[in-house]
């Protein structure tokens, strides 16, 4: 094998743990001794010192590390300030859809239409600043009420909940009877 296969290697390792590994690991691994490993990687260093190059390896206290160098920490910021797009499965768009058309209204509630769980659901899309807690119920246990944010018009481009798309009695029957038919099937087997 020659050097350049062992820098190769290193390189891959460094970069894959994204933490800092031991002398011995990185020497046991390609089979090479600590002193020649070591050796190889100061020679990386070296390569690394190079400014068209972004990052660099680091010793930490016996362990090498590949990071990036701090002359680059205000492109990783820019990158890091941008918004991030949230996923919106099945299961967060079926909670987001009957809190915006039902709101204000509690976890139970929900979990009484979907017919089960919600938590996960809801705590992400409290994440996503989708929906917010408009306040407490005021009945026994005094549940939580939720119900969509500002942000969530922004996200689907309505000015207000209003604006929301409605099912006509048709398409509500039908959603009715596909759910009971379900409903059988389920309690059949």
């Amino acid at each position: 094998m020659e050097t350049k296969n062992y820098e190769a290697i290193i390189e891959a390792i460094l970069f894959a743990m994204g933490k800092s590994v031991e002398l011995e690991k990185i020497a046991s691994a390609i089979e090479v001794s600590p002193e020649e490993t070591k050796e190889i990687i100061n020679r990386m260093m070296r390569h690394y010192e190079d400014p068209s190059i972004g990052i660099k390896i680091v010793e930490l206290d016996g362990a090498y590390q590949m990071c990036t160098k701090s002359e680059m920490y205000e492109y990783l910021i820019k990158i890091a300030k941008q918004p991030k797009r949230h996923v919106l499965t099945d299961v967060l768009l079926e909670t987001l859809s009957i809190i915006a058309y039902k709101q204000p209204i509690t976890k139970v509630e929900i979990e009484k239409i979907r017919g089960v769980s919600c938590d996960h659901a809801i705590n992400k899309l409290l994440e996503y600043n989708l929906v917010c807690e408009l306040g407490r119920l005021d009945a026994p246990g005094r549940p939580l009420l939720f119900g969509t944010t500002e942000e969530f018009l922004r996200s689907f481009g309505v000015q207000s909940i209003e604006e929301l798309p409605v099912l006509n009695p048709v398409q509500v029957e039908e959603f009715k009877q596909e759910a009971e038919a379900e409903m059988n099937l389920k309690l059949d087997i």
